[in-house]
C-alpha cells in the first residue's frame, strides 16, 4: 500500500546534520529489497508529489565536488506513446527487416508501467578534472536511491536499460548531449504479483580481508 512521504524540511546549506540515523526499518528494507520484473508492473503509479519526493531523496547521493552529474526525464501519461514511437524508429534503424509486429512490440514497451524515470549520467568537466568514472558512479547511486525511496513509499519498480539505453537514435530523441549516457530506466508502478527471491551473492564469496 503506497504511503505519502512525510519528509522533513530540506536542511539549509551548512546546517549541522546527524552523522547516522539508526533505523531498523531501513535495515529491513535493504535486507529484503527486491526489484519487481517489469512484466509484473501495472497501474496505478506515483502521483506528481510522490515523484517529487522520491527525486528529492534520490539526489542525496555521494557527489564528489558537488557537481550534480545527473538529470532525470519523467516519462508518463501520453508521453509514453511518443517514447514508444522513438523505440520503434530506433528498432527499424537497427534492423530494417523488423516486422510490423516487432515494431508494435517496441511501441508497447513504455506501457509496461505507468511511470518511467530516465536517469541520465551527465558528467561535468570541472577545473579540478573530477574523474568521469566517479561521476558515473554517482548517477548509478542516484538510480539505486530511486529504487529504495520508491519501495519505501510503497511502489514497485525495476532498473533496466535494454537496447534503448545504448541506442544513438533514442539518446538524440531524448535530448542527450554527446557526453551524456542513459544510466537506466526506472520503471515504477504497482506489482500485479509478488516477485520471488533470486540467487544472491554471499559475503563469504565476495569479501576478503586484506592484510597487506
Amino acid at each position: 500500500m503506497p504511503i505519502k512521504a512525510n519528509l522533513p524540511p530540506e536542511p539549509e546549506f551548512a546546517a549541522p546534520l546527524a552523522p547516522n540515523h539508526p533505523s531498523p526499518e531501513t535495515l529491513r528494507l535493504l535486507a529484503l529489497r527486491r526489484s519487481t520484473p517489469v512484466a509484473a508492473l501495472s497501474e496505478p503509479g506515483p502521483a506528481a508529489d510522490d515523484i517529487d519526493a522520491m527525486l528529492r531523496l534520490a539526489m542525496r547521493v555521494p557527489d564528489h565536488r558537488k557537481l550534480e552529474p545527473w538529470r532525470v526525464l519523467i516519462i508518463a501519461g501520453a508521453a509514453r506513446a511518443l517514447f514508444g514511437d522513438v523505440l520503434a524508429a530506433a528498432r527499424h534503424l537497427r534492423d530494417p527487416d523488423a516486422t510490423q509486429d516487432q515494431l508494435a512490440a517496441e511501441r508497447a514497451l513504455p506501457f509496461r508501467a505507468p511511470l518511467i524515470l530516465c536517469v541520465v549520467s551527465s558528467p561535468v568537466h570541472d577545473k579540478k578534472n573530477t574523474p568521469v568514472w566517479e561521476q558515473q558512479l554517482s548517477a548509478g547511486a542516484f538510480c539505486q536511491n530511486l529504487l529504495i525511496a520508491s519501495q519505501a513509499m510503497g511502489w514497485a519498480g525495476v532498473w533496466i536499460s535494454e537496447d534503448a539505453a545504448y541506442d544513438g537514435h533514442v539518446q538524440a530523441a531524448l535530448g542527450l548531449s554527446g557526453h551524456e549516457q542513459i544510466a537506466g530506466f526506472i520503471y515504477l508502478g504497482t506489482a500485479k504479483e509478488q516477485p520471488v527471491e533470486r540467487q544472491r551473492a554471499t559475503v563469504s564469496n565476495k569479501a576478503t580481508r586484506w592484510t597487506g
